[in-house]
């Protein structure tokens, strides 16, 4: 095994944000090297990791030439330059999760039709190259529109529910997809290192913003019955032995009205839906991903605590230097742990933290949540 502690060894990580932010709180408990590239010089990552790189991911010359400098690299956000990734590993360098992997979930539509490909259950869905070619069609609605490629956060995806919002959307290629009525939107973490050990996270449910299409709260474990669980376990499984990926795979999944599993999407890394996991499991997933990255064994997923998880996003209303109001007031309840992500200033529904509620009680944490939720503020002056 490399040595991999307190060494010369550099871990590479494309991305700076809340994740990057996150994972140098392990990098540093194992005194792991890190440098870190991103756009931007106020990054989360930017005054706390070993050493920090400005410029753009999607680049080609400024991603190789930043791979060219570490012995490992990963990533903390999918949009970033593949060719050079691929060049990079053909060159030698550790990828993780591979380029091949990243290709085909970075563009919505690719992951959709590999999903068909390998019989993983999904929504019925068309790739169009654009606009016109959607207005071209004859359609159902409603239905699901989503950017091809650049979405995050609920940006990039649409309910269309008639002609006038068709044409509202943005003239870029897309895919469209079945509307699914849903009991729960689910999420599976599966975690795979090099030598092929995978371990999943015990099934959570995510319940979300109804105007930002942000995930709000992220409950664990999720509150259905252990046989939709074991299938939606199952079903994450398959998906991540499907893509062969090392690293994290975030398996988001919806619970139908008939109890039937189907694969939303996926994200090759660390994710919101795992975030209660620093708290409430014996290795967060932020640990583990670095021990699939650098294939070391996998640790202990099981939850110490049920845990539920409030992202803390900038209030309507207001731009500018952040303000935490009301934290005091949270800091004096029991099991809560508030996690501020370094971003200086606040925007409608940025994400700048999140809240952990532990509790032996599922839904005594869950009232718990509630509360914080309605107390803290994420405002400026």
């Amino acid at each position: 095994m490399k040595n991999y502690f307190s060494s010369n060894f550099r871990l590479g990580v494309l991305g700076g944000g809340q994740l990057g932010r996150m994972l140098l709180a392990e990098t540093q408990k194992f005194d792991i090297y890190t440098s870190i590239l991103d756009s931007s010089s106020e990054a989360p990552c930017a005054q706390i990791c070993n050493e920090f790189h400005q410029g753009s991911l999607m680049d080609f010359d400024t991603v190789y030439n930043f791979g060219k400098k570490v012995d490992l690299l990963t990533i903390e956000i999918e949009h970033v330059n593949i060719e050079a990734l691929i060049k990079l590993e053909k060159e030698g360098l550790e990828i993780f999760p591979q380029p091949s992997v990243l290709q085909i979930i970075q563009h919505k539509g690719k992951q959709k039709d590999f999903f068909v490909r390998n019989n993983i259950p999904t929504s019925k869905h068309k790739i169009f190259s654009s606009l016109n070619a959607l207005k071209s069609e004859s359609l159902t609605f409603p239905f699901v529109w989503k950017s091809a490629q650049f979405g995050y956060d609920g940006t990039g995806v649409k309910m269309v529910k008639n002609q006038n919002d068709i044409d509202l959307l943005p003239e870029n290629e897309c895919i469209v997809e079945e509307l699914i009525p849903f009991k729960n939107e689910l999420a599976v973490i599966v975690a795979r290192n090099k030598n092929g050990e995978i371990k999943t996270y015990p099934v959570v449910e995510m319940e979300f913003h109804p105007e930002a299409n942000q995930v709000e709260y992220v409950i664990c474990p999720a509150r259905i019955s252990d046989e939709v669980a074991e299938k939606a376990k199952n079903i994450a499984l398959k998906t991540a032995k499907a893509f062969e990926h090392v690293g994290l795979l975030a398996v988001e999944m919806f619970q139908t009205e008939n109890d039937e599993i189907l694969v939303n999407e996926v994200a090759p890394r660390t994710h919101n839906s795992g975030h209660y996991s620093i708290e409430a499991s014996y290795t967060s997933q932020f640990e583990q991903h670095l021990r699939s990255i650098l294939n070391l064994p996998l640790g202990n997923t099981d939850s110490k605590v049920a845990g539920i998880m409030v992202n803390l996003v900038g209030e309507e209303g207001f731009s500018g230097d952040v303000i935490y109001e009301n934290i005091e007031e949270i800091l004096k309840m029991k099991g809560v742990t508030p996690h501020i992500y370094g971003k200086k200033q606040t925007r409608p529904f940025r994400k700048m933290g999140h809240v952990t509620i532990v509790n032996n009680n599922l839904t005594e944490a869950r009232k718990i949540a509630e509360e914080v939720k309605n107390i803290i503020r994420v405002i400026s002056n």
